[in-house]
């Protein structure tokens, strides 16, 4: 990705803000007080993104989507509806579940759920659910995943605790099970990657835990949502390969892709810090760039922190984050030939 600068976030605040009015609900991040709000900001992501470059659009804005993980504070304390009402006016297409309660909104049905999606033209790409919920009840979790009309269901948790090859052999067993049944239903099940996958096995240092993995899941059943910021880490801490690799080797493996960036840190053991989309040194425009047929996956955007972290100048505001990386992944392009 190229440097930023300062005119970009200028533009942005000229394009997104519409009226000062608008402009100051963004950055505060209340709810739109209604369709006049939403319809003021819904062409100011095109306008942004139109000069934004002019090489092969990167993430097309169909498949731009959200970890709701990132706004869980808002999805806790306003719920479902108003989440997916500032999200849809954002700009997002696509939403990412980690888990299906509001917090104090009170409950809510999966059923409600999939009409708030329908409501505001959102649509389930995937969701993050334990290990044991897969375990201990399949049927259930492939029942929502249905009603919510989503195509694909997973996990972020690591294949196993056990870090030696038998372990991830076992898991791969397990996994194995977990993606036959989604297929059976006509769902993709996945697995969400953290920087501890690609450390070496304990009982074999030449082994990459990654790997036994990768290699010991069946590729027609199994698939896998490469979070890139966490695959960076573990490039930092267990050297030896480039994420963007294992994406190549077997793109129909990839169908989903967290787009999370981070600021290189040498004092950190993690290389990185996590910072919002646009304003790090992930390569990101290199990384898309590099893959065939990048259209076609899905771009969720997550950023773990993004209640307490904004870019610089901003006050803290997960919806503040959101929208503006929203117009961060929407203007990645390729270099132009």
């Amino acid at each position: 990705m190229e440097p930023r600068t300062d005119v970009d976030r200028r533009n942005f605040l000229r394009l997104a803000g519409g009226t000062v009015a608008v402009g100051a609900a963004a950055l505060a991040g209340t709810a739109f007080a209604g369709s006049a709000a939403a319809a003021t900001l819904a062409p100011t992501t095109t306008a942004a993104t139109a000069s934004a470059g002019k090489g092969r659009v990167l993430v097309p804005p169909g498949n731009i989507g959200i970890q709701l993980y990132s706004i869980r504070d808002k999805v806790s304390s306003l719920g479902f509806r108003a989440v997916f009402e500032r999200l849809s006016a954002i700009g997002y297409k696509e939403v990412e579940f980690a888990g299906y309660s509001q917090g104090a909104v009170g409950a809510i049905t999966p059923e409600q759920i999939r009409q708030l999606l329908d409501d505001n033209d959102l649509r389930a790409v995937g969701s993050h659910r334990g290990i044991g919920d897969f375990a201990n009840n399949m049927e259930l979790e492939l029942d929502i995943a249905e009603t919510l009309g989503m195509k694909h269901i997973g996990t972020a948790q690591a294949p196993t605790g056990n870090n030696t090859v038998a372990g991830y052999l076992a898991a791969a067993d397990q996994f194995n099970d977990f993606g036959a049944a989604a297929r059976r239903r006509g769902l993709k099940f996945y697995q969400h990657n953290h920087d501890g996958e690609f450390a070496f096995a304990t009982d074999n240092p030449d082994v990459r835990l990654y790997d036994v993995f990768f290699e010991n899941t069946d590729p027609r059943t199994v698939f896998l949502e490469m979070d890139v910021y966490w695959a960076f880490v573990g490039k930092h801490r267990y050297p030896g390969f480039e994420p963007v690799d294992y994406v190549r080797r077997n793109p129909h493996r990839y169908p989903l892709l967290h787009l999370k960036d981070g600021e290189v840190n040498p004092e950190s053991e993690a290389g990185y810090n996590m910072v919002e989309f646009g304003i790090g040194d992930i390569p990101y425009r290199e990384f898309l760039s590099a893959l065939p047929g990048s259209g076609k996956r899905h771009g969720v955007w997550e950023q773990d922190n993004a209640a307490q972290a904004p870019a610089p100048g901003y006050p803290a505001d997960s919806f503040g984050n959101a929208q503006r990386s929203y117009v961060e992944v929407r203007s990645l392009r390729s270099k132009r030939c």
